[in-house]
């Protein structure tokens, strides 16, 4: 018990991986390892005209989800509207499999990247396209779009387009943002209506208990935990607070914005109405909790 073992298992080696009890945490560590879209931050679609590769990138793998290679008619002198209709359907055709592949509650860009014009004009379609349709996926997630000059629309023109100076500053300021954004609008929330955000186990397991919970933030090292029942009592947490209509942000603690959620128990809430009770309630903090109450918050 507690104890570590290392195992060295060959690349695409079947193994069996048997334990007593697997929680909704660690079924859901196994589906990211396994399905590169539950995993992949960054999104791209490389393309020209009649050719495009949908990829998904993460960490150091940059996987190919769907290739379109779409014939389009050439302009001819008079009559361009089988070219313009080409173009419309080849777009098509490249947007639904960006819709099918990519995972916009989980990636933190899409790039989008061509040479020419190319890129702006798709860009301006799956806007349009979304405005007439009322596509919400689309719509919320405007801001992660990123444009940029490729030289082709074939998979090694990405390496070019990441190595922009200018793309991988844009990439790094958006990887952080959701996780920022989160935090920022709890320490808001803290400041500006106190009754609706709190931190601490005991707190947040009050709020929980009656459906209160409209954000929760947990850092992914209380899940790590020595103590098999406080692993348990936050993987019930979590599992409650989903059940409920929750939105749950499981924060790394390898990142800063977990450092500073960590300074702060590592488990905080947004909630959906005011509960000033839990303000007067003393937060009774047992030795075996992850950090005490008056850990001081730090500067918003």
């Amino acid at each position: 018990m507690g104890a570590y073992h290392t195992i060295d298992l060959e690349l695409n080696r079947k193994f069996t991986l048997i334990k007593e009890e697997w929680d909704s945490i660690d079924l859901g560590r196994i589906e990211m390892a396994t399905d590169p879209a539950q995993t992949a931050d960054v999104a791209a679609v490389i393309m020209q005209e009649g050719l495009a590769h949908v990829c998904l990138i993460s960490g150091s793998r940059t996987i190919v989800r769907a290739k379109i290679d779409q014939n389009i008619p050439r302009k001819r002198k008079g009559d361009v509207k089988q070219h313009e209709k080409g173009i419309l359907r080849f777009f098509d055709l490249v947007m639904q499999a960006m819709l099918r592949h990519i995972r916009f509650d989980i990636v933190k860009c899409t790039i989008i990247a061509s040479p020419g014009f190319v890129r702006d004009q798709f860009f301006e379609y799956v806007m349009q396209e979304a405005v007439k349709t009322d596509n919400k996926t689309i719509l919320e997630n405007k801001s992660k779009f990123i444009t940029a000059h490729a030289s082709s629309g074939f998979k090694h023109s990405l390496k070019e387009v990441l190595s922009n100076p200018s793309i991988a500053a844009k990439l790094e300021d958006t990887k952080a943002l959701g996780e920022l954004k989160v935090l920022e609008n709890f320490y808001k929330t803290l400041q500006s209506e106190s009754t609706r955000a709190f931190y601490g186990i005991n707190h947040v397991e009050k709020a929980n208990e009656v459906l209160g919970i409209e954000t929760l933030l947990i850092t992914d090292s209380l899940f790590r935990s020595q103590n098999i029942a406080e692993r348990k009592r936050y993987v019930k947490l979590v599992d409650s607070v989903k059940e409920s209509g929750g939105d749950v942000k499981i924060f790394s603690s390898m990142h800063v914005t977990g450092e500073q959620l960590s300074q702060i128990t590592g488990v905080a809430a947004i909630l959906r109405f005011p509960m000033p009770e839990l303000e007067d309630d003393e937060e009774e903090e047992d030795e075996d909790d992850y950090s005490d109450e008056n850990t001081p918050l730090p500067p918003s």
